[in-house]
């Protein structure tokens, strides 16, 4: 008797390492396709953040306790945006990666994780230009990193996991409910305002704390603030920890549910 597959082997994780040249491929691809045809291509890695800082410095930046005193409000704002950028589009991405290459599930094998995995994977180039423009800001500010800017490594890599995480889940709900293309811009305008991109987790009242933390880009904005900025300020350990923890167990159940509907993915799509 036929039976499916169980546990994370169903996952094929040791075929990702397999296919690792059409990842390359599909990265690669994702590049090409976005800044086709554009007049300032990969510049716009680095417009959109910066539109969005003088928004908010505009309309945000005079309000009292907002922002810490003694970091400039434009320079708060940025690094604010530059992580918060990078998950988003990433959530974006890899949301939609499988409808996106119905054509190619539909014809040929291969591990169906590659697709949101190297969706997200793309994006690291438009946030390796923005953080060259982040450093810059800090030089124009007066602020010089520190070597607690190591800890960008490991914040990054859990933007890119969070992204993942929802993603995973998202991208195969939307192979059957297309209703999900239309419902994530929204989803990620609402968790945009609840992150401390353009404003300090000092303002967020003690009584909603708990449920501020268990946002996972919570900790990472902070993260970035303190690695950045921080000028011996203690570490936000305990929201990282807490982010952490809460990226964890959303991958894992989105890992078993995209395990549980990816034999479904060539019929529905």
């Amino acid at each position: 008797m036929i039976r499916p597959s169980r546990g994370w082997v169903g996952l094929g994780l040791s075929e990702l390492w397999q296919f690792r040249d059409l990842a390359y491929f599909l990265v690669w691809r994702d590049l090409k396709v976005r800044y086709k045809q554009t007049a300032f291509g990969a510049l716009w890695a680095i417009i959109q953040p910066l539109m969005l800082m003088v928004v908010f410095t505009l309309f945000l930046g005079r309000m009292s306790g907002i922002a810490p005193a003694g970091i400039p409000y434009p320079l708060f704002a940025f690094v604010g945006l530059v992580p918060w950028t990078l998950f988003s589009q990433s959530l974006i991405g890899s949301s939609d990666s499988l409808v996106r290459s119905a054509n190619l599930i539909q014809k040929v094998y291969f591990p169906r994780l590659l697709l949101p995995a190297s969706a997200i994977g793309s994006y690291l180039l438009d946030f390796v230009l923005a953080m060259g423009v982040l450093f810059l800001l800090m030089l124009w500010f007066g602020f010089l990193p520190s070597l607690t800017v190591l800890w960008l490594v490991p914040l990054t890599g859990l933007a890119l996991l969070t992204s993942l995480a929802v993603g995973v889940w998202l991208s195969a709900v939307n192979v059957r409910y297309r209703d999900v293309r239309f419902a994530v811009p929204f989803l990620v305008q609402l968790w945009l305002f609840a992150s401390p991109v353009a404003y300090s987790a000092q303002i967020v009242p003690t009584e909603w704390l708990w449920l501020y933390q268990l946002n996972p880009m919570a900790g990472v904005i902070e993260g970035f603030r303190w690695a950045l900025l921080g000028q011996g300020a203690p570490p936000p350990v305990g929201a990282i920890v807490v982010s952490t923890v809460v990226t964890v167990v959303v991958l894992v159940l989105g890992l078993e549910y995209f395990r549980r509907v990816e034999q479904t993915f060539a019929d529905v799509i």
